[in-house]
């Protein structure tokens, strides 16, 4: 099963600088597990405690897997997963 993975600048450290990598699994969670298994570290990252970190987005197709099953979200060949770490912050005026 092809699935593409967007890596955001922050992880691409882990994927040797790739912007995108290719993925397997009938869900997130066993896409996670390839991913950590291909580049060590990234699970970390990504998961804690069985469930996505607090600030890290994660899109299947453009669906925020919060709204589609989180973890559990089924995955099909041809898919597009995108990583986006959450981005807060500013200046006070």
């Amino acid at each position: 099963m092809a699935i593409e993975v967007r890596i955001p600048t922050i992880l691409r450290p882990y994927t040797g600088g790739e912007r995108a990598v290719d993925g397997a699994g009938t869900t997130v969670a066993e896409l996670i597990d390839q991913l950590e298994v291909d580049h060590a570290g990234i699970k970390e990252r990504l998961v804690e405690n069985d469930e996505v970190r607090r600030f890290v987005n994660i899109y299947v197709n453009d669906e925020d897997i919060r709204f589609t099953g989180g973890l559990a979200t089924p995955l099909a060949d041809g898919n597009t997963v995108v990583i986006l770490p959450a981005v807060a912050g500013g200046a006070l005026s």
